[in-house]
């Protein structure tokens, strides 16, 4: 009788101890496969990721028509227009240079025979300026795409041209998981021009709300492709605080100060950008259930910018998130005609290190190295991205 407890209590301790060992196990895998240095980065999204798409897009269409071809853009770090929508560098540069690998070719340059110098296994930029999640097709029935949309470029066209390439990256369903297995997928920032387009034409935000789990379902059938395809760490950004964007300061001004917050954001707009990131997230966990094995990062784009609007002298910038570098503008000014970024003869700011706002709707490079710092060093990615590369921001 005592041998046969003695035999159950040993049994009972040697289960115990295994549980223990498999749950170790499992979180040593775990903090090891999001703490790695990656060969390649793939990038899909909108003008916040965009490093010459819509650049080699239009090469041929007057600068007039696309002011981002033109100075100032680009001057703080390039100094001269390469097709990004800031002053210098923007989050993906950064997060290039974190990782080691050179910045980002994108396709569309590629594809016209334009770079010459691209290895097929550092990665593509496949984000496009004024990309939207949903397909044109969507916009079209709504009537809206004559409108509103500026491009056709959705983040369904873009995982085509992402197909269309696949056979210089990789020749065979092993080869490509090999490939991608070791590479990290940016998906987004995209998704949110979807709304801005309805906002700025001024629909309601109950509209818009209708149109989250729409967008949501595009993002979240292009991550179920990319990890069919053989992907194991994707990061998924999340909308910025919309209600502290100078464009929606400016264009949804209120006289009632109880439509904004301490640091002078307009409530409505960050609680809908907050909504819709919240259901983004729930998204992303029932992704990782249905994946165990891959690494699905939520990336915290709202609070990490909104950090800078609610203590800007901490970052150090010196003027408010009612300003804007290019052109030299103050949000207040509603009477004043309005300018755009790249116009002949614009006056813009000195030092943009100083400003937030770049263009009155996207952030300087000081604002998107804050962010980047935030999401590869701070709190603002879940989990944790974990590079371990040897450079540094």
């Amino acid at each position: 009788m005592r041998m046969a407890k003695a035999a159950a209590a040993s049994s009972s301790w040697v289960w115990f101890l295994s549980v223990a060992a498999l749950i170790h196990t499992r979180t040593v895998l775990s903090s090891t496969a999001s703490s790695r240095c990656y060969s390649a980065i793939y990038s899909f999204g909108d003008s916040i990721a965009d490093t010459g798409n819509l650049y080699y897009d239009t090469e041929d269409i007057s600068p007039s028509t696309y002011l981002v071809l033109n100075p100032p853009y680009g001057d703080t770090f390039f100094h001269f227009p390469t097709g990004r929508f800031s002053d210098g560098r923007l989050i993906i540069d950064f997060l290039a240079e974190q990782i080691g690998v050179p910045l980002l070719k994108p396709y569309l340059g590629i594809k016209k025979g334009k770079i010459k110098d691209w290895n097929s296994l550092e990665g593509v930029n496949f984000a496009v300026g004024g990309a939207t999640a949903l397909d044109m097709s969507f916009f079209a029935e709504k009537g809206l795409y004559d409108v509103l949309v500026p491009t056709n470029y959705s983040l369904g066209v873009q995982f085509d041209w992402f197909m269309d390439l696949l056979p210089s990256i990789c020749n065979s369903s092993s080869g490509c998981k090999q490939v991608f297995g070791s590479s990290l997928f940016l998906v987004g920032e995209i998704g949110g021009n979807d709304f801005n387009y309805l906002f700025y034409l001024g629909r309601p935000i109950e509209e818009a709300t209708t149109y989250v789990p729409l967008v949501i379902n595009k993002i979240s059938w292009a991550i179920n492709k990319l990890i069919d395809l053989g992907a194991q760490t994707l990061v998924v950004p999340g909308n910025f605080a919309l209600g502290c964007s100078f464009v929606y300061l400016r264009n949804h001004s209120s006289t009632d100060v109880e439509d904004y917050d301490e640091a002078g954001c307009l409530k409505s707009y960050n609680n809908f950008a907050d909504y819709y990131n919240n259901q983004l997230l729930a998204e992303l966990n029932r992704l990782r259930q249905l994946h165990p094995g891959v690494n699905i990062i939520y990336a915290d784009y709202y609070h990490a910018s909104l950090q800078l609007y609610q203590s800007p002298t901490q970052f150090g910038f010196t003027k408010s998130i009612l300003d804007s570098c290019c052109p030299l503008a103050n949000a207040n000014y509603h009477n004043a005609p309005v300018e755009h970024c790249g116009e002949p003869g614009l006056i813009s700011c000195n030092d943009p290190s100083q400003f937030i706002t770049w263009d009155g709707v996207h952030l300087t490079e000081a604002a998107y190295k804050w962010i980047a710092k935030g999401l590869l060093k701070g709190s603002f990615t879940n989990p944790k991205i974990g590079i371990s590369c040897d450079s540094d921001i």
